[in-house]
């Protein structure tokens, strides 16, 4: 779209060398000018789409001159919004996000949650989980949060049993029953729709099935539940940052009857507002 950037490898690339740059300076964390316009990093689905209706239906009214940057990983929105490249992003959920710092020592935070894409498990081959056979290859995400998140799916609906107290670090290896012997392949989270031909199974986040045309409502093999789910998703900003005016503003829109009713008639419940 006219306004949306689409970010290539190569910048993707030279995002990341920026911030590896910029993180052996000050970790100052003052707020940034709030001049121009509100540059917002996001994941294509659903992320950018919302900003996207935000942008042509209600920021121009609100006074808000928003620039929506497409990003298609994890990594990039938050290096970009820890080096000022952009002002904000939104396309993460808390556990993620606590994490990503604790490991970068970046100072992101959370300004105000907006929706949850309930994370599935796919198949091409096997139309229920109960139908996956001995020895079945599973695709989960590799990043730490996701992989927990993705074999808690698993655990809750009685594929495999989990170690007490792993929280949001479980991998395979606190599984400790596991009935029907199911082997795991670690993918970079976008990478989980594309390998549905490759594997049995693959548990896949919500956007990335969204743009894969995977429709987690009724697609879904099993489906994460909505209620008490901590990953919603929310839009952020560097530590300093949260009072920017233009934040503000996104925030309100962001949290809007207009976005809930676009979110519900969008997305049929594959995203579901939080608010």
């Amino acid at each position: 779209m006219r306004n949306t950037a689409k970010i290539t490898t190569a910048a993707l690339a030279a995002g990341a060398l920026t911030f590896g740059l910029t993180a052996c300076g000050s970790s100052d964390s003052g707020a940034a000018s709030t001049d121009g316009p509100l540059v917002v990093a996001a994941s294509p689905t659903p992320h950018a789409e919302i900003l996207t209706y935000v942008r042509d239906n209600l920021a121009q009214q609100a006074g808000l001159d928003l620039e929506v940057k497409e990003f298609t990983d994890y990594v990039t929105p938050n290096t970009a919004t820890e080096d000022g490249s952009v002002g904000a992003n939104y396309f993460q959920n808390q556990p993620y996000l606590d994490d990503f710092n604790r490991k970068n020592g970046t100072h992101i935070v959370p300004v105000v949650t907006v929706h949850l894409e309930p994370l599935g498990l796919y198949s091409h081959k096997v139309k229920s989980a109960d139908d996956l056979k001995s020895g079945a290859t599973v695709a989960v995400p590799n990043d730490t949060v996701n992989e927990a998140r993705a074999l808690k799916l698993l655990a809750d609906n009685g594929l495999i049993t989990l170690k007490d107290g792993v929280g949001n670090e479980a991998t395979p290896a606190d599984i400790t029953e596991n009935p029907k012997k199911l082997k795991f392949k670690e993918l970079e989270a976008a990478q989980t729709p594309r390998s549905l031909d490759d594997v049995d199974a693959a548990v896949v986040n919500g956007n990335y099935a969204i743009e894969a045309d995977l429709k987690p409502a009724g697609d879904a093999l099993v489906l994460e539940s909505a209620k008490d789910n901590p990953y919603g998703n929310f839009l952020a900003v560097k530590e300093g940052n949260e009072d920017d005016p233009r934040v503000k503003k996104l925030a309100e829109l962001l949290t809007s009857p207009e976005v809930k009713k676009f979110i519900e008639d969008e997305y049929d419940g594959s995203v579901i507002a939080s608010f």
